[in-house]
């Protein structure tokens, strides 16, 4: 994975192995130019989500992000980052942001962030 922009650059290494796990999960026949900022744009989006849902916040004393239990319907949130990645101009399909969300939940497994249930 060659990208050598600004917003990769400025990662915190899990995130930078995050994007990077996620471009290798997909496909190359599926990625049609996709790239790792398209990648990170669809992560932030996931996460924006999920703050609108309740089930992401900042922890007030340390600062960090944390996950809060719930379900996520995926195809709500897929609605939600396709609709977001199109009024943004950019040219990533569902079927792309199908295939991140699934390379996320698998490297949140092997991480143990999330059950396989």
């Amino acid at each position: 994975m060659e990208n050598n922009s600004i917003e990769m650059a400025l990662l915190e290494p899990e995130e930078r192995e995050l994007v990077e796990f996620v471009f290798k999960a997909i496909p190359a026949a599926d990625r049609g130019g996709l790239t790792p900022d398209d990648i990170l744009l669809v992560l932030d989006l996931m996460d924006d989500y999920l703050e609108e849902q309740g089930l992401l916040r900042e922890d007030p004393k340390t600062g960090e992000m944390e996950y809060l239990d719930g379900d996520v319907d995926e195809t709500e949130q897929l609605n939600y980052v396709l609709k977001a990645i199109h009024a943004e101009g950019r040219n990533i399909s569902a079927v792309q942001i199908q295939l991140i969300q699934d390379a996320e939940l698998q490297y949140g497994i092997a991480k143990g962030y999330y059950s396989e249930d």
